[in-house]
């Protein structure tokens, strides 16, 4: 198995919940230490390519649980002004990735580095899994590191005006989840647009196990817990993605949301992936194409126009 390539940020600050005071400042990032680079794989997708000049600050603590922790992916070329900020928010299952721990993080580091390469700070958000954590901490963790970036990310030239919320596969419903429901929403955990891929967006009574592990077993929660209708309220722009191998359930979720939201005059961009076998696979890092890479930089590129004061 590669090993990818790894930084450490030595960096201490207090933590917080979705709903307790504001995380403290992080002090200036400073001590980049380099720790080894021994991924041989130098081919097209490989991470070692893939993460060339980009410096990673691991670890940082959001919440309270010790799985509250997010990563930062800087470039090693520094930009003149603030960059837009790609927030990874992924997950195969509510209660995990289907792969190994460190193949799937390697996955998620090639998309980090698609982001700093792309002149953006890319960070990705750990967050409580079910069955220990059931609904809606998956959304209100989303909702405290969005806070700790609101707050922090202008230490690593990151601009919180233009936060992009990526959602995959359970992910894309926690992000979702959160803009459905302002009730969890934090202190400052606001996004400037999201791009939700493969996700469920309201579950059946033929829920899957992980579904019912996260959402419980008592269908009749799972309207309410769905984010039907407040997912028509929100107001900022919308890439809406579901792969070609998703399973038929997967992909009526999407085109259900899609109708629903053009019908209410919200009309998303949508991308129909040719495979989704990773995060980094989605935004098409191993040259298969019909990925998320062009509408999520266009997306990006028009916030940038846009000129927020």
């Amino acid at each position: 198995m590669k090993n990818c390539l790894t930084f450490f940020l030595l960096l201490t600050m207090t933590t917080a919940s979705a709903h307790g005071p504001m995380p403290a400042r992080l002090s200036p990032p400073s001590g980049l230490v380099q720790v080894g680079l021994t991924d041989n794989d130098t081919t097209a997708g490989g991470t070692a390519r893939l993460c060339e000049q980009v410096s990673f600050s691991r670890g940082l603590r959001y919440g309270e649980s010790e799985a509250n922790v997010l990563d930062i992916a800087t470039s090693a070329i520094k930009a003149d002004t603030p960059r837009p900020v790609l927030l990874f928010v992924t997950g195969d299952t509510f209660t995990g990735d289907r792969q190994a721990p460190e193949l799937a993080r390697q996955i998620e580091d090639q998309a980090m580095c698609f982001a700093a390469r792309n002149q953006m700070i890319g960070v990705r958000v750990n967050y409580r899994l079910a069955p220990a954590a059931t609904w809606p901490m998956g959304a209100t963790d989303v909702a405290a590191a969005l806070s700790w970036i609101h707050g922090n990310i202008d230490l690593f030239n990151g601009d919180a005006r233009e936060i992009v919320a990526v959602g995959y596969g359970a992910g894309a419903f926690h992000v979702a989840t959160l803009l459905a429901h302002p009730e969890f929403q934090a202190d400052r955990a606001d996004v400037a647009a999201v791009v939700l891929v493969s996700g469920i967006y309201r579950a059946g009574k033929d829920a899957s196990d992980s579904e019912k592990a996260y959402l419980g077993t008592d269908a009749s929660q799972y309207n309410m817990r769905s984010v039907f209708p407040g997912i028509l309220n929100v107001d900022v722009p919308i890439v809406l993605a579901w792969a070609a191998d998703d399973s038929p359930g997967i992909v009526a979720q999407g085109e259900t949301l899609k109708k629903t939201l053009c019908g209410a005059g919200h009309c998303p961009r949508s991308a129909l992936l040719r495979s989704r076998d990773g995060i980094a696979n989605a935004f098409g890092l191993d040259g298969s194409g019909d990925s998320l890479a062009e509408p999520t930089l266009l997306l990006v590129r028009q916030l940038e126009a846009r000129g927020l004061p």
